[in-house]
């Protein structure tokens, strides 16, 4: 059932109008997509005006799905702190991490397969990129991850992969409680654990050519704190 917002929601409190948005939303992606008609049916299931759609996201289905995404982020990241992360080994952290990104969403599948087809057009490359960047950056620094130097960009790059391809298998796996998706993203894991041993004799190569994630790093020479999705 969707959650009916209050007739008096702050229009200006854009963080909770996006969330709710998406929240209402969510039951209408499987029909309408991630386009302006599943929107506004959002609304209307929040007794919302016709302009809250527009007020919430300018830039419409694109920054719709981009909340969506980094909302997701968000809620992963309480998850994680709620759980014992520094006793657990930085393998166990990650995949901690991601199954916990994945069972929150269970329940939406549709939208996240929607998503994915959405952020594949041509035209939303740039959104596909840099929301898989801070997914996995989120990831990183939730497991404990402060490398400034080549590890940073380069544990980044393998984390994309193995979250990729388990997302994947997630959206077609059938098996009770995605126990294949679990044990599919152990083996990724396994196989990536290797490369870092590698990744020195590359280095000189590897540190000449673009770095696409480059794009979304902080301020050159600057510390970040544990990444946080904006609201």
């Amino acid at each position: 059932m969707v959650r009916t917002a209050s007739k008096k929601m702050n229009m200006d409190d854009l963080p909770t109008l996006r969330d709710a948005l998406i929240e209402a939303t969510l039951p209408h992606i499987a029909f309408d997509g991630w386009a302006a008609q599943a929107l506004r049916h959002g609304a209307v299931d929040l007794e919302l005006p016709p302009e809250a759609v527009e007020r919430a996201f300018p830039g419409g289905a694109a920054d719709a799905v981009a909340h969506f995404i980094a909302k997701a982020d968000r809620e992963m990241l309480d998850a994680l702190d709620k759980m014992d992360l520094p006793s657990m080994k930085v393998r166990d952290r990650i995949a901690t991490a991601i199954r916990v990104r994945l069972e929150q969403a269970a329940d939406h599948k549709e939208a996240v397969r929607k998503a994915l087809a959405f952020t594949a057009l041509p035209q939303y490359a740039g959104l596909a990129l840099k929301s898989l960047y801070r997914t996995v950056d989120a990831i990183w620094y939730a497991a404990g991850d402060t490398a400034t130097d080549y590890n940073f960009y380069t544990k980044r790059a393998l984390l994309a992969g193995v979250y990729s391809a388990t997302l994947l298998y997630w959206l077609e796996d059938k098996s009770e409680g995605h126990e294949a998706t679990w044990t599919f993203l152990d083996r990724r894991i396994a196989n990536v654990m290797s490369i870092p041993k590698l990744t020195g004799k590359l280095r000189g190569v590897a540190g000449k050519l673009p770095n696409p994630f480059l794009l979304f790093r902080g301020p050159k020479g600057g510390r970040r704190g544990p990444f946080r999705p904006a609201a």
